[in-house]
């Protein structure tokens, strides 16, 4: 991990709002500051960066500053925003916001990322919006960024910026940060293919991608694999760009300024008269901004189970909900608070009496002394969403219990249910279960409330807002130390420029190169990834210079490369180095092999390719390939890794080996690989330059066998024997062609 002081560098914040809201009143801009657990913890993160031991004071915050302010008044509200709360504005119209906030963000993602799939809205122009929107974001970052700034995005209305900016400046460091669940991939396949598609690769362009949980972790990279086809390791997602490093970081809060504001002269007055108005009653609280994924009927409907089936805690115990207002004017959220209001009002009717309301509503934004307040007189506290990212509620009420007293009743559908363990967890689905956990709240002994709280406490205080802060901006340090290891193994200007100077330079040249990955990319089925007109024109261009000896170093059988590349004056090495085919001679076997064992192999792979659908065996003279590209991603991986499992059990007496690429498992003899082939050449010539270039597994052995001056490249960013990378097979047709023109005569 990087000391503390690596990570004060100029920090980035990019959120759709600022930390405060702007208001146009009589031509002037106004201030207010914004409340919501997105602004409370950054900001309580940002001032634990300028008292750290190397402190680092500065910071920008940009965002939409929550109105449209027209031109004449944008360069005095920048200078402002700048001077009182080092934030820079990005102005947006009415029109773009309407379509963009209210359109794709929470009319689309709010709800199918939230469990709610009939909710969504498919409108070609809320995404056209939204991808607009994010390009404005991206325009008016390049505008203010630095080289070694800390660039930290923020939520589900800016999955396209990651992308966007580093495709624009690729050196800058940025992290990612979705504070929703991410959805299971069966409904974020519901999203149009494009739509899909860009949101994932917009993500991807982060270094860092962080996640409240493990399981939005893993809902995430499942939807990577099946719709991108990118597979991970250990959580990094290698692309042609680069390694992309996804993980967890659940959010903690501010905890000590929860627990130490109850000393405050206000909140203790105000606590004090709580508990005067509720001295005869248990209080239930129940605190939550109007949203249908918030669970805020069935915490109703389970309350009044609970007064159904508990007629003991009649005119003994009080349910305080309090109801923030949230979107108003939106058709879900006006029906909804009519519903609440209409249930509340059914349960005071059935149950209450004139000495007792069972439920105490109340419609309206809460301060901050307040929420306290309510949070420390509450003998329980019920938070039941439906589907939620996090749920600092339950954290929040944790900190306040100074004396530990008090009992979290929590869905498992919120992502704090992972921390809270020890809290009473519920499903909100099942209106009963709601009515037993507040019977056994009610009931838990004091000793046991304070067991649990104090373990929950503890773990809320070791990981708090700061620490989940630092740990994510380590791991974004840490990964970029990753990534320039890679990208210093790179072929970046320079190299090619002594690669090609190299080249022409040379008396004889060795140029060994694979196929597929590598000058064509994969295809589904093996035969339709033939050489493109480029492929043929470059390779018959450099094989025509006297000075060459070029060779197609290959996994496919030899029949394929004689109808493919024939025609052309090059060398063919056929099944990974089975056959050698020299130019103007006949195909010969690098060694006797026997292929009696064939018959053996056979019946296992037909039985992994009847358990696979969309799997399929090929056969070659000396070797079977098992191909799954076409098969379901997840189940495809599952039964490679157990038919490489059986294969090499049943093998092991057997003279072959087994060997797993790309998307492929291929059964051949022992002893047979490129590097063997290649030193066949290379015996054979008296070559000054030797290139070498390959994609995958099969290409490491080629790797280790030419010389250490050889320019050995594996395509990909990867880890490999080879000294350098290249991203995809364009880049390796651009450096063959530059190597074509510099040994023109």
């Amino acid at each position: 991990m990087k000391p503390n002081a690596e990570i004060h560098r100029r920090l980035v914040v990019v959120s759709n709002r600022l930390p405060f809201t702007v208001s146009i009143e009589d031509g002037r801009a106004v201030f207010r500051e914004s409340a919501g657990g997105l602004v409370t913890g950054l900001s309580a993160y940002i001032e634990s960066r300028k008292r750290a031991p190397a402190p680092s004071p500065e910071h920008v915050w940009v965002g939409w500053p929550g109105s449209t302010v027209e031109a004449p008044l944008r360069g005095e509200l920048k200078r402002e925003a700048q001077a009182r709360f080092q934030s820079h504005p990005v102005f947006l119209s009415e029109e773009e916001m309407d379509q963009f906030y209210l359109g794709f963000c929470n009319a689309t993602l709010w709800p199918l990322f939230h469990y709610f799939p009939s909710y969504a809205v498919y409108q070609p122009k809320f995404w056209e919006q939204y991808q607009r929107v994010n390009e404005v974001f991206c325009e008016t970052l390049l505008d203010i960024v630095r080289q070694d700034d800390l660039v930290w995005i923020h939520d589900y209305h800016l999955m396209l910026l990651p992308r966007l900016l580093k495709t624009r400046a690729p050196y800058l460091s940025v992290g990612f940060f979705l504070h929703i669940p991410f959805p299971s991939f069966e409904l974020f396949r519901l999203l149009p293919g494009k739509w899909r598609r860009g949101i994932l690769e917009g993500l991807l362009g982060a270094d860092l991608l962080g996640f409240h949980t493990h399981e939005y972790v893993q809902h995430f990279l499942q939807s990577v694999l099946r719709i991108l086809g990118y597979e991970h390791h250990m959580g990094k997602v290698s692309t042609s760009e680069g390694i992309v490093k996804v993980e967890s970081f659940p959010m903690g809060i501010d905890f000590d300024k929860w627990s130490a504001v109850l000393n405050e002269p206000d909140i203790r007055r105000e606590e004090s008269d709580l508990k005067n108005t509720l001295a005869e009653v248990k209080v239930i609280l129940s605190v939550d901004r109007l949203d249908y994924s918030k669970g805020i009927l069935n915490r109703l409907e389970g309350f009044e189970i609970f007064l159904e089936t508990n007629p003991q805690y009649h005119g003994r115990v009080v349910l305080l909900m309090v109801v923030v207002p949230s979107r108003i004017g939106v058709y879900q959220y006006d029906l909804m608070k009519r519903q609440i209001e209409e249930l509340v009002g059914k349960i005071n009717g059935r149950f209450g009496r004139i000495d007792w309301t069972p439920v105490v509503y109340q419609y309206r934004h809460v301060p901050f002394q307040s929420l306290v307040a309510l949070y420390s007189v509450s003998d329980v506290c019920l938070v039941t969403p439906l589907r939620d990212g996090m749920n600092l509620v339950a954290k929040e009420y944790m900190a306040t219990r100074r004396d530990g007293t008090g009992v979290l009743i929590l869905s498992e559908m919120a992502g704090a249910a992972k921390e809270l363990a020890e809290a009473i967890i519920i499903n909100p689905n099942n209106r009963e279960e709601i009515a037993e956990a507040l019977q056994e709240a009610l009931a838990t002994p004091v000793e046991e409330q304070r067991r649990r709280n104090q373990i929950m406490q503890r773990r809320l205080l070791r990981y708090d807002v700061t620490r989940w802060a630092d740990d994510f901006m380590r791991a974004l340090l840490a990964i970029k130390d990753e990534q320039k290891r890679l990208q210093t193994r790179l072929v970046t200007p320079e190299t090619r420029d002594e690669l090609v100077g190299s080249y022409a330079s040379a008396r004889r040249r060795l140029l060994l190169l694979d196929y597929d990955g590598t000058l064509v990319s994969y295809a589904a089925e093996p035969q339709m990834a033939g050489p493109t007109d480029l492929v043929l024109s470059l390779l018959g261009e450099l094989a025509s210079n006297a000075a060459n000896q070029v060779v197609l170093i290959s996994g496919r059988d030899r029949n394929t490369l004689e109808t493919w590349f024939g025609g052309l004056p090059v060398s063919l090495v056929a099944e990974h180095g089975v056959w050698i085919r020299v130019q103007n001679e006949d195909w010969r076997m690098t060694k006797p092999l026997s292929n009696d064992w064939k018959p053996q192999i056979l019946p296992l792979l037909e039985m992994y390719a009847d358990r696979l659908p969309g799997s399929f065996i090929e056969e070659k003279d000396f070797s079977y390939v098992w191909h799954y590209r076409k098969a379901d991603p997840e189940l495809a991986s599952l039964r490679a890794k157990e038919l490489v499992d059986d294969l090499v059990h049943f093998t092991a007496n057997i003279e072959i080996q087994v060997v797993p690429g790309n998307k492929i498992v291929e059964v051949e003899n022992a002893g047979v690989n490129k590097g063997a082939a290649a030193l066949y050449f290379l015996s054979h010539s008296d070559c000054q330059f030797v290139l070498a270039v390959g994609d995958d597994s099969t290409d490491e052995e080629l790797f280790k066998a030419v010389p250490e001056t050889a320019y050995s490249i594996r395509v990909g960013i990867t880890p490999s024997y080879a000294r350098f990378n290249l991203p995809g097979p364009r880049n390796v047709l651009a450096l063959l062609s530059d190597l074509a023109k510099a040994g023109a005569p």
